[in-house]
């Protein structure tokens, strides 16, 4: 089971190839920026680690826009065991996997828990101009938009002008 922020990394991790200006930026492109990125995320920041996290990123990303089936994620969790534990008299579970592949695991793992417990919650952005991804937390499943102040707004306005438009045709 993940916690909620968790799942809000992986959403962070999935955005990290935003449209600015009308073209795609990868954040994790440049060295500096990935390697700040992963440590703020408890990463080494290691080449390694940033480029098996940048391909596990466009694998789900991938998955999650149906481009590519789950199982090509597979190989994200090659040698990962999750071995049970007593804490403060608790059941937890640790993740065994080499330092550099555990964000990648982490971020498949993630994916995973929410495709089995809230099928359908993790997808893309409504606006086609847009590369985001959102985590829908509403109750009957239905934001469509990364946000509304941005996408959802736009996408209202686009709307409006084809019905005002058509109207006058």
């Amino acid at each position: 089971m993940t916690d909620r922020a968790a799942e809000e990394r992986l959403v962070e991790l999935l955005n990290t190839t935003p449209v600015v200006d009308g073209t795609v930026r990868d954040t994790l492109s440049a060295p500096d920026e990935a390697r700040a990125w992963v440590r703020e995320r408890g990463g080494t920041g290691t080449r390694e680690e940033v480029a098996r996290l940048v391909a596990a990123r466009d694998a789900i990303q991938e998955v999650v826009l149906g481009e590519r089936r789950p199982d090509s994620l597979r190989e994200y969790l090659d040698g990962v065991a999750s071995v049970p534990g007593l804490q403060d008299g608790r059941l937890e579970w640790t993740l065994r996997v080499p330092a550099e592949r555990r964000l990648a695991a982490e971020a498949v793992l993630v994916w995973a828990h929410l495709r089995e417990a809230r099928p359908g919650r993790l997808k893309p952005c409504g606006n086609p101009d847009c590369r985001l991804f959102l985590l829908d937390r509403s109750k009957p499943n239905s934001a469509r938009w990364c946000s509304m102040a941005e996408c959802g707004n736009r996408m209202k306005a686009r709307r409006h002008y084809q019905r005002v438009k058509d109207a006058r045709s």
